[in-house]
C-alpha cells in the first residue's frame, strides 16, 4: 500500500487515477481548487486518506497545498497531474505570470520543492511538448503576442524536461513525464481519439506499481511504453537554463546544487 497525492484529482484523469489506486488498496491525498471543486468528491472522499484545497495559480496557495499535504505526512509518490489547456488569453495570476505558465509548470516546480521528497514522481506533458519553443528568454509571455496552443505546448516541454532534470539530481527518486494521448477528459473535448483508461493507468502505473519496467526514472511515457521526447528534454544545458529560469520566476531553489 502506497501514499500517492494527486493534483487536480476532482474530474478527468486526476479522478480516474485516484478512482484506480483507491480501488487497488492505496492510500489517496485528492486535491481540489476551491471548497465548492471539492463537493464533486463527495463520492470517493469518505475513503480517501484527504483532500487538499488550493489554486495552483497561486504561489501563495501552492505553498498551502504543500504544507497541507505535509501535515498528512510523507507521500510515497506524487502525481503532478493538474494542468490547464487554451487560455483565452495570457492572464495575470497574484504574482504577476501567465496563468498557463503558472499552473502547468511553476506550481508543479514549487510543489517539487516544497512537498518532502516522495520516492516517485509522474508529471503530466503532452506531445505538443514537441512543438514548444526552446527559447527561454520570454517563458512568461510579457513580449510575446500571446498564444493559446503555443503557451500549452511550451509548458509541457518545460515540465517534461523538469521530470529529466529531477532524475538527473535526485538517483533516489522515481522521476518520469507522461503524455496521456488526446483523451476524452473536459479539456480533450468529447470527441477525443485516445483511450481514457490507458492516458490514467500509466500514471498510477509509474506511481505504485513494483514491476521491473516502471522502477524507472526519467523516461518520456505514452500508454505505458517509453517513448522519445523532443531532444531538448534530455539535453542537460536546457535543463540547467530552464531551472534556472524558474527558480528566478519564484524565488525558490530546488536544487541546492547548480549544473
Amino acid at each position: 500500500m502506497s501514499r500517492i497525492f494527486i493534483t487536480g484529482s476532482t474530474d478527468g484523469l486526476g479522478l480516474a487515477a485516484a478512482r484506480t489506486l483507491m480501488k487497488e488498496g492505496h492510500d489517496v491525498v485528492l486535491h481540489a481548487r476551491s471548497r465548492e471543486r471539492a463537493s464533486a468528491l463527495a463520492a470517493i472522499s469518505p475513503t480517501a486518506l484527504g483532500i487538499v484545497i488550493g489554486d495552483l495559480a497561486s504561489a501563495t496557495a501552492t505553498r498551502s497545498i504543500a504544507e497541507q499535504v505535509n501535515a498528512i505526512g510523507r507521500m510515497d509518490a506524487v502525481i503532478h497531474n493538474a494542468g490547464i489547456y487554451l487560455e483565452r488569453n495570457r492572464g495575470e495570476t497574484q504574482e504577476g505570470h501567465a496563468k498557463t505558465l503558472a499552473v502547468n509548470v511553476l506550481a508543479p516546480y514549487l510543489l517539487t520543492a516544497w512537498i518532502t521528497r516522495p520516492e516517485r514522481l509522474v508529471y503530466l506533458s503532452s506531445g505538443m511538448h514537441r512543438s514548444g519553443s526552446s527559447a527561454l528568454d520570454d517563458i512568461d509571455w510579457k513580449k510575446r503576442p500571446w498564444s493559446a496552443s503555443q503557451a500549452y505546448s511550451e509548458s509541457k516541454l518545460y515540465i517534461a524536461t523538469l521530470a529529466a532534470a529531477v532524475a538527473r539530481h535526485w538517483p533516489d527518486v522515481l522521476s518520469n513525464a507522461v503524455d496521456p494521448g488526446w483523451v476524452p477528459t473536459k479539456m480533450g473535448g468529447a470527441g477525443a481519439p485516445d483511450d481514457l483508461e490507458m492516458g490514467h493507468l500509466t500514471q498510477t502505473w509509474l506511481a505504485v506499481s513494483d514491476a521491473e519496467a516502471a522502477k524507472v526514472s526519467g523516461g518520456y511515457w505514452y500508454h505505458q511504453q517509453r517513448r522519445e521526447a523532443a531532444a531538448e528534454v534530455g539535453d542537460r544545458a536546457f535543463q540547467v537554463a530552464l531551472v534556472e529560469k524558474l527558480a528566478e520566476l519564484t524565488g525558490v531553489r530546488l536544487f541546492a546544487e547548480r549544473g
